[in-house]
């Protein structure tokens, strides 16, 4: 993984162990607060729906494995693992003595447990797709199974999981926000409920939940890896996620960080804060349904690409704060292609395509409609950048707006959105959790009517391939195949870009953004 895989605002002590320096603060000096952008739907794994609840609960339980700063596999409810030969057999042995909150130990019980709840249809999972590679996954999620066969407790500490085909990054899927591990006993005792007063054997543990105002957790004092820092963690909600008021409260001292408003230009020469800027494993782009009219014709496609200045958009609209995308796979994902151009800003190769696929001032393209779930004063500026830029080649753009985003995932799910836009945050660092995900014609995000028999094989065989390299260049096959046949119009790879008050310590950022901070880690030196 590439040094961009992580930022320090400061260095964590020797052997992971936490700073204790004498009188740097007391342990009642040590609350931390954070801005949180709007109320979570739920704080339970298995039921988080939004990036909310993902902040949340990743402080609250653990899973088998986790990211490290640099987004490698560790060690953590599962102290060693090992894979069969042939990719098909993991097994996990756990630490013992690790505590749930409510001081019941930890055993592979509640593992097995936690992993069949999540691929329970009744539990409506998010993060189901992910595991559906287990043995006897789609028998149980189908109803023809009243258990998952390859998910097993060998002993009280032991936990076999089996899968129907190779999938080398599978390991990393268990680090995820939806898998972690939650206790049997008090999921089946409050049942629903568990997602508004969750228990888990986290370094923090749920205190109160103040909707609409605060979500407060106490640091674990029993916590497997040692005791977080921080005495209490606060998040101040603030509904409609307005970055502006969270600035704010930021400059006022009432928070320890905050996210950069649109517009405001800041840099690390700033002695009021600490500032962290850094590409994130996402992608936003315009999507386009490949099975309606005139789209279903690849040249027209390829005449919207090259048809809009994407980089002039970036530039003059959003004052440069992305990267721009050339590609699909962000920088710092393994697979990542550097070399990747893309369709150049080219108006004339526009016009061209657009006469070799028959249409022309006699005989115009229809009017194309675009849906955008998003209606910000930039966003907007954007759209009418690029409704006059399509215009100048013969492209009649007609944009319209959807904000309630269940509707807009109803109106792209059942394909009547002809373009879209449409950004995608991933949930693993892999380049699959992009292409398969996305593109694959099973993927569960395939909004573009996409099937392409050869992409379809490429991935295939990228998945269960063991040599990195060869399986890195399996999927920069794929990305090339997907962007020749533009089935997305790239934009963007999102940046994170936060501030911290002065004193905070020891903060680790990585590709995955906000939600997988490891705030255990963090101290504040108010000195």
């Amino acid at each position: 993984m590439p040094l961009l895989g992580v930022l320090l605002l400061a260095p964590a002590a020797p052997g992971g162990a936490q700073p204790r320096a004498e009188g740097i603060a007391r342990a009642s000096d040590q609350t931390y607060r954070r801005p949180l952008g709007n109320d979570p739907a739920a704080i339970d794994p298995a039921r988080v729906s939004d990036i909310y609840g993902l902040s949340v609960s990743e402080q609250i339980f653990d899973g088998l494995v986790q990211f490290d700063q640099t987004l490698t596999v560790m060690p953590s409810l599962a102290q060693f693992w090992k894979a069969s030969r042939d990719g098909l057999t993991w097994t996990f042995m756990l630490r013992k003595n690790v505590k749930f909150h409510h001081g019941r130990e930890l055993t592979s019980d509640d593992v097995v447990f936690s992993l069949t709840r999540l691929l329970d249809p009744r539990t409506a999972s998010g993060g189901a797709d992910f595991f559906v590679n287990i043995k006897g996954a789609r028998e149980f999620r189908e109803g023809r199974a009243k258990s998952v066969a390859g998910i097993a407790a060998l002993d009280r500490y032991t936990v076999e999981i089996a899968l129907v085909e190779s999938f080398a990054p599978f390991v990393s899927l268990l680090a995820l926000g939806h898998a972690k591990i939650v206790p049997r006993d008090i999921v089946e005792a409050r049942g629903d409920a568990f997602g508004a007063q969750p228990v888990g054997s986290g370094p923090f543990r749920f205190v109160q939940w103040d909707h609409g105002k605060e979500i407060v957790l106490a640091g674990n004092p029993d916590y497997f890896d040692g005791p977080p820092a921080l005495s209490r963690l606060v998040y101040r909600i603030f509904s409609g996620d307005s970055t502006a008021a969270m600035f704010k409260q930021f400059e006022q001292g009432a928070l320890e960080d905050a996210p950069v408003p649109t517009g405001q230009r800041l840099g690390s020469g700033d002695p009021r804060f600490q500032y962290i800027r850094r590409t994130t494993y996402s992608a936003r782009f315009y999507g386009f349904n490949t099975r309606v009219k005139p789209l279903d014709d690849r040249r027209v496609r390829q005449a919207i690409v090259h048809a809009v200045d994407r980089d002039t958009i970036l530039h003059e609209v959003f004052l440069d704060r992305f990267h721009p995308a050339r590609g699909i796979i962000p920088p710092g994902t393994p697979g990542f292609d550097p070399s990747l151009q893309g369709f150049a800003y080219d108006p004339a190769r526009a016009r061209d395509l657009l006469r070799q696929a028959g249409y022309s001032a006699a005989r115009p393209l229809p009017v194309i409609p675009a849906w955008s779930t998003a209606r910000s004063e930039t966003v907007v500026r954007e759209h009418e950048m690029m409704k006059r830029a399509l215009a100048a080649v013969g492209v009649s753009l007609d944009v319209r707006y959807q904000q309630d985003w269940p509707s807009f995932l109803r109106l792209l799910g059942e394909g009547r959105a002809p373009m879209f836009l449409y950004a995608w945050h991933a949930d693993a660092p892999d380049p699959d959790n992009f292409l398969f995900k996305l593109f694959h014609s099973r993927g569960p995000r395939n909004f573009f009517g996409y099937a392409n028999p050869a992409f379809d094989d490429l991935i295939r065989r990228a998945r269960s391939e063991p040599d990195p390299t060869r399986r890195v260049e399996l999927y920069r096959r794929a990305e090339r195949m997907v962007l020749d046949d533009a089935v997305i119009l790239p934009v963007w790879h999102y940046v994170y870009e936060h501030v911290f008050q002065p004193y905070v310590r020891s903060v680790q950022v990585n590709g995955l953004g906000d939600p997988y901070i490891p705030m255990r880690k963090i101290w504040l030196d108010r000195r």
